[in-house]
């Protein structure tokens, strides 16, 4: 690996060496990654051998939910362990850094704190020994990144990055320390641009489509009628990677790209109805995986390194993302909605005392995790979070009172996509949900209608 950053080395720490008899947490998290685009969880349309890898040595949760689908909100209950009602964060407002979050736990009881990539809370993070984080969403090429107070460009396509500045603040542990370290990835956000040795990968692959691609809604005639996340309608020229016209630029040029074509030409065919629907979906659908595998290959990047250097038999390593995805499911891209492409995230857990290749099917969400490192570093968990320590999951364990039912609450409405808000309940067998402003339920039988097709209300 390339060594990119000599700049950087005035906030990186002094000479690597063993940690403490206290387990190091690394916590790997990505951007939008959905759970059925890793192979290990069943993906018909990619392979990841890195992310499989850690659920073959690991745990690998079935049922794993975040509180309100949507990227600011989720890492504010990913530090908190707190539903966005009680931590501020219910839309894209900005984090409050003075709050009590796991980082600062942690921090005040010896571990050495980092945080690299994307932090997207409006505030500076708070509770790291170190930091570098893309200001707001960051870019995909070149990025730039905030390193206490400093704005840095690096060259190079940010996943890959983002992984180098994480093996160097594995190289740069201080002496007697264990660490734990927030590495989190900016991809496969939109508007999915891969790295140059991933770009073409399936390029000349095509992508089965989901059976809902072309869902008309019919019997769910409040909400997803008026979204604007649909693959058919709602995908632009910029999306869709098309070339702009010759001489466009400024205002007329950002207006084309955000334009949503209707028809598109291709081979000198004009493509419209059903038929643009599938080029779109094979279109995105290249890019986001694309940018799946940069995100993988960083995965393996990492754990090389900790295997390399024996940091690896006293490390826990965690996988997870900010929220679900929809991967043309219900006809849709993007996340939000309640239904089980949005609600679901991967979580794959791997380290010391953990057993191998177990699937718990319990209910799982992003509000157990700040509980779960505190847990794994043997500090007590405080009542002000909401969450539970996963770690009798993790040793086979399944406590008696564990949650049969799940609770969810998104509040971004319109937003950009015209997603109206609503909150419902998720049981092992249905779920209800509530569009709370328009006053209507949508219900449905888990297990006859996976795909939640048919609203029982309706």
């Amino acid at each position: 690996m390339r060594r990119l950053f000599p700049v950087l080395w005035f906030w990186l720490g002094a000479a690597v060496l063993a940690a403490g008899e206290r387990p190091n947490i690394l916590f790997l998290y990505s951007d939008d990654h959905a759970q059925h685009a890793i192979s290990a969880y069943g993906s018909k349309v990619n392979r990841t051998p890195n992310i499989d890898r850690l659920a073959a040595e690991g745990a690998r949760f079935t049922r794993s939910f975040v509180t309100n689908s949507i990227c600011t909100p989720s890492r504010a209950t990913l530090l908190t362990g707190q539903y966005s009602h009680l931590n501020g964060v219910p839309v894209f407002n900005r984090f409050d850094g003075s709050r009590d979050t796991v980082a600062k736990r942690l921090q005040a009881a010896g571990y050495h704190t980092g945080m690299i990539g994307k932090w997207h809370l409006g505030s500076d993070p708070e509770g790291f020994d170190r930091w570098a984080v893309l200001p707001g969403q960051g870019r995909y090429i070149d990025p730039v990144f905030l390193v206490k107070g400093h704005r840095m460009t690096i060259k190079g396509h940010c996943t890959d990055v983002t992984g180098d500045l994480g093996v160097e603040f594995l190289k740069t542990l201080p002496e007697g320390k264990p660490f734990f370290l927030m590495l989190h990835q900016k991809a496969p956000h939109r508007s999915w641009v891969p790295d140059e040795r991933n770009k073409a990968l399936f390029k000349d692959k095509v992508i089965p489509e989901p059976d809902t691609l072309f869902d008309d809604y019919s019997t769910r005639p409040t909400a997803l009628p008026e979204n604007r996340q649909t693959v058919a309608r709602d995908l632009t020229n910029e999306d869709l990677k098309l070339t702009p016209p010759t001489g466009l630029k400024g205002k007329e040029l950002s207006q084309w790209m955000a334009t949503k074509p209707m028809e598109v030409t291709v081979e000198g065919k004009t493509l419209t109805g059903k038929e643009l629907v599938s080029w779109k979906y094979q279109r995105y659908m290249r890019d986001y995986l694309a940018c799946v595998q940069g995100v993988d290959d960083n995965v393996g990047k990492v754990m090389r390194y900790l295997e390399e250097s024996g940091l690896s038999k006293n490390t826990v390593v965690i996988y997870s993302a900010d929220n679900g995805w929809f991967l043309g499911d219900l006809g849709l891209y993007d996340k939000r909605f309640m239904y089980e492409p949005g609600l679901n995230v991967p979580l794959i857990v791997k380290g010391p005392g953990i057993k191998e290749g177990i699937t718990p099917d319990s209910f799982v969400s992003n509000l157990d995790l700040a509980p779960t490192f505190l847990d794994l570093a043997g500090l007590p968990v405080p009542e002000s979070m909401q969450g539970r320590s996963l770690v009798p999951l993790l040793h086979g364990e399944k406590p008696a009172d564990w949650p049969r039912s799940f609770y969810y609450r998104y509040y971004d409405s319109p937003g950009h996509h015209n997603t109206a808000a609503h909150y419902g309940v998720r049981t092992e067998t249905h779920k209800l949900i509530h569009y709370w402003e328009k006053e209507t339920y949508e219900m449905f039988d888990l297990t006859k209608d996976p795909t939640e097709q048919h609203n029982l209300l309706s």
